[in-house]
């Protein structure tokens, strides 16, 4: 297992040798992930990286390699040095199940730990959730557009190596058919997808010569990029070789709406009316809605997908909500500051369903989970006493995941699939 722990910011391991000097470090304390804010102006957001957040919680270790590096930083001091050599998460972690939806102040994760064992998570469980929530928010926004028609991702050139991962993961998660990237189909389960480029066809003395290659390594039912050169010589070609049997062809560039249906109406007059048409050129969510009276079958998404479609993060923030005093009494705490006042206490969350579309997201400051007569229960156990369910981890729970996510999303009301910028569809409720 590879260490996380100096995934990290340092101002996180300077408060805990401070409040460990004051002793003020064990102190149980209740820390909230939650936004204030959906970004751009979207209708809903889409949790997406707890499972991949619990197992780097679990990889959070100190081994001589990062203890070494800290002490000739001279980061920290020699005792917290030798309290991190110790650590291992013992707490409780709670919240939204991943492919739940979310709205502004949603308590999506709950950390409840000594201060000490909870902040210096901070840094780690953002970064996971910030992106992959971005990600999963613009997928299902793209799966909206998309309506029947599937999706496939296919942005790893467009991001950090292992970012290319999470986002097909998260994508998946919400709803899209399979990726191009096969570490995410070894490591995460989502199906993988992909035929040829360009440069395939520009390898061979002709356009003919590369399609009878594909189609003799693939089958007639390969997909075949047909815009290399002209686009209907391609389809001539395509069809000339493969007949009706030819699975697919693939458009990247031009006019969409206009070359998608010169291209369907020549498939059809060569007798290729199932062959599909998959359109794939820096799709976004718009562009998908803007093609949806084109006869295309399918498409595919890559580098507008992999950065949020214009918003990168989610804008989760982690923050101290409760902790102790030093009688052992537990005291809300919350910043004050302006535009960014937090809301004390421990939440419990709820979703109020009328006719099986939600309302109101109900969201209780208690010290015990309440009831919320015709609600669901938002809220569920991750992590107890330092102990991972594993429902929610590696393939099965990104699986479980997307499963979840199918069946929240058709919670929403109407006005959620709206693409223009306006007020959450549901809004939040704080009692």
């Amino acid at each position: 297992m590879t260490s996380t722990a100096l995934l990290t910011d340092r101002y996180e391991l300077t408060m805990l040798d401070a409040a460990l000097r004051d002793g003020t470090a064990l102190r149980p304390s209740v820390f909230e992930v939650f936004s204030r804010r959906l970004s751009g102006g979207r209708r809903y957001g889409v949790l997406a990286g707890t499972g991949r957040a619990l197992e780097a919680v679990e990889a959070f270790r100190f081994g001589d390699a990062e203890l070494d590096w800290l002490r000739a930083e001279r980061v920290v001091s020699p005792r917290t040095l030798d309290w991190l050599a110790d650590y291992r998460f013992s707490g409780s972690i709670s919240g939204y199940r991943e492919g739940e939806l979310y709205f502004p102040s949603s308590p999506v994760l709950t950390v409840e730990a000594s201060f000490a064992e909870g902040v210096i998570l901070e840094t780690l469980i953002l970064s996971i959730l910030n992106a992959d929530s971005a990600i999963a928010t613009a997928a299902a926004r793209m799966v909206s557009a998309a309506g029947d028609r599937p999706l496939s991702e296919m942005g790893s050139r467009r991001t950090h190596e292992q970012a290319a991962v999470s986002a097909s993961r998260a994508a998946w998660i919400a709803g899209f058919a399979a990726t191009s990237n096969l570490e995410a189909g070894r490591r995460w389960g989502v199906p993988t997808m992909g035929t040829a480029a360009h440069a395939f066809t520009l390898l061979h003395d002709s356009e003919e010569e590369a399609f009878r290659a594909q189609i003799d390594a693939m089958g007639a039912g390969t997909t075949l990029l047909v815009d290399t050169y002209d686009v209907m010589t391609a389809i001539e070609t395509a069809v000339g070789i493969a007949g009706d049997r030819l699975g697919a062809v693939r458009i990247d560039s031009g006019d969409l709406p206009v070359v998608v249906r010169a291209v369907r109406d020549r498939l059809d007059e060569l007798g290729a009316t199932g062959t599909r048409i998959t359109v794939t050129n820096d799709l976004d969510e718009y562009a998908i809605a803007a093609l949806a009276a084109s006869p295309v079958d399918a498409y595919g998404a890559g580098t507008r997908l992999v950065g949020g479609s214009g918003h990168p993060t989610a804008g989760f923030v982690y923050k101290l909500v409760e902790r102790a005093d030093a009688d052992g009494s537990m005291r809300p705490v919350a910043k004050k500051s302006v535009e960014k006042a937090g809301n004390a206490g421990r939440k419990w969350a709820f979703r109020v369903l009328e006719d099986g579309i939600a309302i109101e997201e109900r969201i209780v400051v208690a010290d015990a989970e309440p009831q919320v007569a015709g609600a669901r229960d938002l809220v569920v156990p991750l992590v107890v006493a330092g102990a991972t369910d594993p429902a929610f981890t590696g393939p099965a729970g990104a699986r479980a995941a997307r499963e979840h996510h199918a069946r929240v999303v058709a919670e929403l009301p109407q006005v959620a699939t709206r693409l223009s910028g306006g007020d959450p569809a549901v809004p939040t409720v704080l009692v």
